[in-house]
């Protein structure tokens, strides 16, 4: 059912179901993320025979259609939501103008119907605690509303889970630095030092920036400051998280030194980024 929000006059068309049965799918008019956390299927998906083991995850579409034919032992839980959630909620400072057909597109590739899109997105070992862990506190947001931003943190966590498959996905080999990558991606809202990485690639410092410049045209931290900028970027677009909470999210210790950072790197406050990012993406 969709989810009454406790905090404003309004209705949040998303749904988290802790022990998903898959009766229902697809669900109408949704998109659908199933984390599957023990056991197997087996079934129809896309007119494709399939065999899911846990640890899985499977991005589904109103137009997929899915049959289970057999279970075993299996555990799983599924965060359903209407297009219109992608949809960004105005902020105070840009209501009069807020564009009504900006929409987070983390992740939506994996949603999207094509020759080579499975259903089912590659995971590794190291990315699904993480995934698992973030997809939990979404679940318990989902029902807890704990205060008037609720909503935001729900994005926030999906622009999390998406952006890690969505990466994962885009390089399916497994070089030193897509090792350092899968593990700045799933961690970069943590403390990260230059040792945490080179010992992640098992090379030298030297090394590891060496590849990561001729591959990714910075240095590993470098990439790391980018990225969390990047991120930044999307929440402060996409959510009405505070400066202070964004910056925690994203691996910044302090505010004022994520707006220095963002503002060195962006050529504008996270705030002028804020108004502008809205206005932009509106006109695209």
């Amino acid at each position: 059912m969709p989810q009454i929000d406790r905090h404003k006059n309004r209705t949040v068309h998303i749904e988290f179901v802790a022990a998903e049965d898959f009766t229902h799918f697809p669900y109408p008019e949704r998109f659908t993320l199933v984390f599957i956390t023990n056991g197997s299927i087996k079934g129809i998906l896309n007119e494709r025979p399939v065999t899911i083991s846990a640890p899985a995850i499977l991005c589904l579409s109103a137009e997929d259609t899915i049959q289970v034919l057999d279970k075993h032992n299996v555990s799983a839980s599924s965060f359903c939501f209407h297009p219109d959630f992608l949809k960004s909620t105005p902020h105070s400072e840009t209501q009069n103008y807020f564009p009504t057909d900006l929409k987070i597109q983390t992740g939506l590739s994996l949603f999207r119907k094509s020759p080579e899109r499975t259903g089912i997105p590659r995971i590794t070992e190291k990315a699904y605690p993480q995934l698992l862990e973030w997809f939990f506190v979404l679940g318990t947001e989902v029902y807890a509303q704990s205060d008037a931003l609720w909503a935001c943190r729900i994005k926030k966590y999906f622009i999390q889970i998406m952006g890690v498959l969505e990466d994962l996905n885009r390089h399916s080999e497994q070089s030193p630095v897509d090792l350092v990558l899968e593990y700045i991606h799933t961690n970069y809202s943590n403390k990260i030092t230059l040792e945490d990485l080179t010992k992640c690639a098992y090379l030298n410092r030297v090394s590891l920036n060496k590849m990561f410049q001729e591959r990714c045209g910075s240095t590993a931290m470098g990439y790391l400051m980018s990225h969390r900028l990047k991120v930044a970027g999307n929440l402060l677009t996409h959510t009405d998280m505070s400066l202070n909470e964004i910056a925690r999210a994203t691996g910044f210790e302090y505010d004022t030194y994520f707006i220095k950072q963002f503002t060195a790197k962006k050529g504008m406050s996270p705030t002028a980024y804020r108004e502008i990012s809205r206005k932009f993406s509106a006109a695209q």
